[in-house]
């Protein structure tokens, strides 16, 4: 370890006189620093209930971009004035503590390197680290309450010793890939809701409720058989019959009993998938629709495949007599299927890439892993990067561009399948059409993953029917917890997870802007990382480093790959100690 790298990991050196600072002042690039460039402010000396803190790297993430682009209208930022309080964009942040104040010092110690979960909720109300609160592109800035205290406690990871700067940062946007394969979907009828029961008028079926049934404060019926309401009955629950509805008269009855939609809503014996469609509109946040019933819908079904992504609502279902064999992690998978076949759609953009490596280094992950995308610069990085890994862990990895083909990509899946199609389909790019086609491509029992998220109010149609009569799945994920973060830093201490594999650039602090923009064009087939703490580090590929900056070139790994060793070589070549 060289001298400089061992004062800077210590946190062993002067201050400098001023911290550069990349601040947002409105919509649009011309918004962002002055005149193009980082502006330098004074330090902030800590008080008693915060934390000065060096940044030590960025990782740009696109939705950073989304902040750019909408200013003081995007949704965390509550239409705030920007020009007259601005915030600072960078959520994909490593840090290190240098000055702590007194009601901290149990806590915190200066030389501390810590991990932010930017995803914070405070009194119920959604703000996030690099959106409300000012983000990590600076070089210096002080964090306090409104990191430290939310509704989950201190929203800051220790970084374990043997972990670089740049996986520090990028264990946020692994941890919302984590996220993707674990359960976020309500399974269960909620606790004091309101449940709405769909029956049918002639249908004599003897049903159960073997569990749930008790969770409700208000069940509505809507011509439920006898054999519900006898069992209705016998609950605590407020009964409201409305029978005779047509699909139409379902938003008036929405609007006279619940205030968001219903909890969780039962459809038996579903036949018309416009009546599907029309009712899982007022599924509530977080709500669950169950479908119980022996025959498929009359067509494909319309979703809002917003809501699936940022409301994390659930459809659940069954084709047995028990109306609560719907629920439950048992049924209700999250995680790709072992040994099967997963497509992953828009597969060569930083988190594509994430989620391919993910599931090849899955123990007991796909067998095979089919990547779609339609450049073929990035698909032949995907061959690159990770034939080696797929070879190594026994797996087979195919890629297509639909554009440069003449078979279709529904051709494409179904021979690679042998005619039985993927067992998993996760979607990576927010577009409907593609999350539509992705449907096409599924197993009757197998699961879509809407990892990228479209606005709500995006409709799309799908095949419903699979999710009672075949045990489909629609899930999809927004944002993480710490415990997301914590867990691929376990994965990657345990030497299952490579966090760094996905850096394709690199810059320094003056860069921040050009790297921004080169997300918006999609310049480097993987993830940007600043590093705020060096100068004059101009915005470079790894690929480019053997020419530029051969002593750093010669400690990356295979095919580029950047390591906790080149890091170490960077900042002992370019890091300049403060006089």
């Amino acid at each position: 370890m060289g001298e400089k790298f061992q004062k800077y990991r210590a946190a062993n050196h002067p201050l400098p006189q001023q911290s550069y600072a990349w601040n947002l002042y409105g919509a649009g690039m011309d918004n962002m620093g002055k005149d193009g460039k980082p502006e330098p402010f004074p330090i902030s000396e800590p008080n008693d209930d915060q934390m000065l803190v060096r940044i030590d790297s960025v990782s740009i993430c696109f939705s950073d971009v989304k902040i750019l682009k909408q200013g003081g209208s995007h949704p965390k930022l509550y239409n705030r004035n920007l020009a007259v309080e601005p915030t600072r964009l960078g959520h994909e942040v490593s840090l290190t503590v240098i000055k702590v104040g007194k009601n901290l010092a149990d806590k915190y110690h200066p030389g501390q390197r810590l991990a932010v979960q930017p995803d914070i909720y405070q009194s119920g109300m959604s703000t996030a680290y690099g959106y409300t609160i000012p983000g990590g592109l600076v070089q210096y800035h002080c964090i306090g309450r409104e990191v430290l205290e939310t509704d989950e406690g201190a929203c800051l990871l220790p970084v374990d010793d043997d972990m670089g700067y740049a996986e520090s940062a990028l264990l946020e946007p692994w941890g919302c890939v984590v996220a993707a394969y674990t359960q976020r979907r309500r399974l269960d009828p909620k606790p004091g809701g309101t449940m709405w029961i769909i029956g049918q008028p002639d249908d004599t079926t003897e049903y159960t409720f073997s569990k749930g049934l008790d969770a409700p404060a208000t069940i509505v019926l809507t011509d439920a058989p006898a054999s519900v309401k006898k069992l209705v009955s016998a609950t605590k629950a407020k009964v409201i019959e409305r029978n005779g509805l047509s699909i139409n008269d379902y938003e008036a009855l929405s609007k006279e009993l619940t205030e968001k939609g219903f909890d969780d809503i039962v459809m038996l014996q579903p036949a018309s998938a416009d009546a599907v469609s029309q009712a899982a509109h007022f599924i509530a946040r977080r709500g669950t629709m169950n479908l119980v019933g022996t025959k498929p819908l009359d067509g494909l079904a319309a979703v809002d495949l917003g809501r699936l992504h940022y409301d994390y609502i659930a459809f659940v279902g069954n084709n047995s007599t028990d109306i609560a064999a719907s629920y439950g992690e048992t049924r209700n998978r999250c995680e790709l299927r072992t040994g099967g076949t997963a497509v992953f759609i828009g597969a060569g953009g930083p988190m594509g890439q994430m989620h391919i490596q993910r599931a090849l280094e899955l123990p007991n992950g796909p067998k095979i892993v089919i990547a779609t995308e339609i450049s073929d610069e990035r698909l032949q990085t995907l061959v690159n990067m990770f034939t080696p890994l797929a070879e190594k862990q026994g797996r087979t990895l195919l890629i297509f561009n639909p554009n440069a083909s003449r078979k279709s990509f529904h051709e494409f899946v179904m021979e690679a399948t042998h005619g039985e199609g993927a067992d998993d389909v996760v979607i990576c790019v927010p577009v409907a059409a593609l999350m539509e086609e992705g449907d096409t491509v599924m197993k009757p029992d197998g699961m879509m993953v809407l990892f990228a998220g479209v606005p709500i109010g995006t409709m799309g149609k799908v095949n419903l029917s699979n999710v009672y009569l075949s045990n489909a799945q629609y899930t999809g994920t927004s944002g993480l917890t710490i415990q997301d973060q914590a867990s691929v830093m376990e994965r990657r201490i345990a030497g299952t997870l490579s966090p760094g594999r996905v850096v394709a650039a690199i810059g320094g602090i003056e860069t921040a802007a050009e790297a921004i923009q080169s997300v918006m064009e999609s310049r480097y087939p993987g993830k940007v990382v600043i590093f705020p703490q060096i100068h004059n580090l101009p915005l470079i590929s790894l690929k480019e480093l053997k020419e530029r900056l051969p002593e750093v070139a010669e400690k990356l790994g295979p095919n580029w790959m950047w390591t906790n060793a080149a890091e170490e070589a960077l900042i002992e070549k370019l890091w300049q100690e403060p006089a």
